[in-house]
């Protein structure tokens, strides 16, 4: 039983698995947004979201925090850089929720279900103007019930209009019979 087994394993090894979500992070802190299955983008958030904490503290515990998370290649400290000096100022307002994950539906090879992973603030994106609420619409209003037995009294005086044509045999009977049944022949089990 998995009692209290909170993360997923996701079909791979401890070791694998953190690998892979290493190399999200840093693809995903290096493009600010990335498309995967659904059930890794709902672990990656987490992970993700700890390390734009980290970068909001901007101590250098916090920039060893964060580089201990990333994978070891040549691009990890502009990764770090960039975490604390140009994303984490962004989300310095905001208490958490710097991440969305946004349903996309099946994938066409295996029908798996796929997601895009994107901070809420993105660079170079224009975040939509403010939409205007619209007025609501007044409701229709509803008749009263001695209305409504006249409408329905007055559709009961009107016949409806149906095509008055010939009713036609179904198509393939041919107007003949149908096979009769033993019981119609006369025979017996």
């Amino acid at each position: 039983m998995r009692h209290g087994m909170k993360n997923r394993k996701l079909g791979r090894t401890s070791a694998h698995r953190e690998s892979m979500f290493r190399n999200q992070l840093q693809s995903l802190i290096e493009h600010e947004r990335i498309v995967t299955t659904l059930p890794k983008a709902k672990e990656l958030k987490p992970i993700a979201e700890k390390v734009i904490t980290h970068g909001k503290q901007g101590s250098i515990h916090a920039r060893r925090w964060v580089l201990a998370r990333m994978p070891n290649t040549e691009k990890r400290r502009t990764v770090v850089k960039k975490v604390f000096d140009d994303i984490a100022p962004r989300f310095a307002e905001r208490p958490g929720g710097y991440l969305r994950i946004t349903k996309l539906g099946p994938r066409q090879g295996d029908g798996a279900e796929m997601a895009v992973l994107e901070l809420v603030e993105r660079e170079g994106v224009a975040a939509p103007p403010p939409e205007e609420k619209k007025a609501k619409k007044p409701a229709k209003s509803t008749k009263p019930a001695a209305d409504k037995g006249a409408t329905a009294a007055a559709a009961k005086k009107e016949p409806r209009k149906r095509d008055e044509g010939p009713k036609k045999p179904p198509k393939g009977s041919g107007g003949k019979a149908t096979r009769a049944t033993k019981s119609q022949k006369g025979g017996g089990a």
